[in-house]
């Protein structure tokens, strides 16, 4: 066998190369590949009302999808009040419990909940006087009880939604007066 032709023979391969690739990805995992887990924030009251918003606001909205809803456009508005809030609601709780906003201080957070908080209860207000005035019996009587229990639900979501906004007040207010 015939060694090979300097140029076709390999260079060894450069330390300097390795180390960068393994200190970046030693730095990128550290930085980003554990989530913080905050099992306190479930027990403070902010927490509870947005869990309560979670539970409550499905009933909101699994109570009137299983009736004919479709045939009364005002239960449409319904729908998506409770469907939309439900799924930001739960997308915030997994911000909260996993402690996203610690990795995005651009966003103002305490702005952004007073926003949300302040949005959900005024439109899930309407939402609710919407829903009570439609339940009657003469209009579908063997969807009453749904939408009766639904009406009942979505107002205490509301409340629920203004517990959350006085919070969000109040940590807004602490934040802007430092």
């Amino acid at each position: 066998m015939e060694p090979p032709a300097p140029e076709q023979q390999q260079r060894p391969r450069s330390h300097t190369v390795t180390t960068t690739t393994t200190s970046f990805t030693a730095s990128f995992s550290a930085g980003s590949g554990t989530l913080a887990y905050d099992r306190e924030f479930l027990r403070t009251p902010p927490g509870l009302l947005m869990l309560a918003e979670i539970v409550l606001g499905l009933l909101v909205w699994t109570l009137i999808a299983g009736t004919e809803y479709f045939l009364y456009p005002a239960f449409g508005w319904v729908m998506f009040v409770a469907v939309f809030y439900w799924v930001l609601t739960v997308f915030f709780l997994i911000i909260y419990m996993t402690m996203t906003y610690t990795r995005i201080p651009q966003v103002p957070w305490t702005t952004v909940g007073l926003c949300f908080n302040g949005s959900a209860f005024f439109l899930y207000l309407i939402a609710a006087i919407v829903d009570a005035s439609l339940v009657t019996k003469e209009l579908d009587s063997h969807n009453y009880n749904s939408w009766a229990a639904s009406s009942f639900f979505a107002f205490m979501v509301t409340f629920c939604y203004a517990g959350n906004a006085y919070f969000s007040f109040i940590s807004w207010q602490s934040r802007t007066l430092q």
